[in-house]
């Protein structure tokens, strides 16, 4: 697991562009971290890299984003439901790269998929970053 200190904003957009070459459509990446911990600025560094011209929000009142790059995108906000079974979800795991924001929220969903696992947290005036990559 690779850890580091992020100390802005901008430093946080750049881990998503950084972060962004290395995730394919078929990946699942999972956010973890408390409210305000950065983990949609963290997908706007995504979608940065990928040419995305819009607003990158998170998308808590209507659970998820769809965002039609040259990898297409699925952005997921969980923090309001209490299981993601019937969401539907699942339909863009193949083909999309899948930035899940609350993944505890997913339950069996995703039983023995290989997923990133990204955990913000707070420190000082910064974030510590840790990112798990499922195939090392």
């Amino acid at each position: 697991m690779d850890t580091r200190f992020v100390g802005s904003e901008r430093e946080m957009v750049a881990l998503g562009q950084e972060l962004s070459a290395l995730w394919h459509a078929g990946d699942i990446v999972l956010l973890f971290g408390d409210l305000g911990a950065g983990k949609t600025t963290l997908v706007r560094g995504v979608m940065e890299s990928l040419n995305w011209e819009g607003a990158v929000r998170s998308p808590t009142f209507n659970l998820m984003q769809i965002y039609p790059t040259k990898v297409p995108v699925m952005h997921a906000d969980l923090y309001r439901v209490a299981s993601a079974t019937g969401i539907g979800l699942e339909e863009y795991f193949d083909d999309h790269l899948c930035l899940i924001e609350w993944p505890d929220r997913l339950g069996d969903l995703i039983d023995g998929a290989k997923c990133w696992r990204i955990q913000i947290e707070f420190e000082g005036d910064g974030r510590l970053v840790s990112v798990a990559d499922p195939h090392k």
